[in-house]
């Protein structure tokens, strides 16, 4: 992170019940903000073998969860990927048997919605998995601990923050994640004023 940005700051509301129908902003950084997944080059992400595996990794939770997930913008960074996922309400009827990585045996499907954290933690373990069978660095971290988080409000919100996803990569140099970044994205400023009471859109996402 530049040192004079400002922390990036969970907005994990303490007693929220995160496996309630709605939709959910969500960033995940690599490790040490390390460059991984690629590199900006004429505003485009170019994705390495890595970052190409942390977008194919995302794209599987739609099937490993289905029904209880919609996937909505997502985008990979050359240190973090953004994605929106909604949340339906409906069980999650995914198991280890149906994922390309196999790590601590079968799993039951879950008897209610998962909660945004499993989704993640899934998310997070079987892309890191994938990675590491690739470079032979079996058990090595790759994401930082945790993620952030906003829980989506209403259609206002969540088209401003799909345009924010869409338009990422060209703004590259705004990024805080960036150590070499130069300004600050408003789009910060924005999230940040509109905390307060989740009010859940129920919107179905595009596609």
């Amino acid at each position: 992170m530049h040192p004079n940005s400002p922390r990036r700051v969970s907005l994990r509301l303490p007693g929220f019940d995160y496996s309630q129908e709605g939709a959910y902003f969500v960033t995940i950084c690599v490790k040490g903000r390390q460059y991984l997944f690629g590199k900006i080059i004429d505003n485009e992400m170019n994705l390495n073998e890595f970052g190409k595996i942390v977008a194919a990794s995302w794209d599987d939770l739609s099937s490993y969860y289905n029904p209880a997930i919609k996937l909505d913008a997502f985008t990979v960074m050359p240190n973090h990927i953004h994605g929106i996922i909604i949340i339906t309400g409906a069980r999650g009827l995914g198991s280890l048997s149906n994922s390309p990585i196999k790590t601590g045996g079968e799993t039951p499907p879950l008897q209610k919605p998962p909660t945004l954290g499993q989704i993640l933690g899934y998310y997070k373990c079987q892309s890191a998995g994938r990675i590491n069978a690739l470079r032979k660095t079996v058990g090595t971290s790759i994401w930082q601990r945790g993620y952030y988080e906003h829980v989506i409000r209403d259609d206002q919100a969540l088209n401003r923050i799909r345009e924010y996803i869409a338009g990422n990569p060209p703004r590259w140099y705004l990024d805080r994640e960036n150590p070499q970044s130069r300004g600050k994205d408003d789009f910060d400023s924005w999230l940040a004023s509109i905390q307060g009471r989740p009010d859940l859109i129920k919107e179905k996402p595009k596609g």
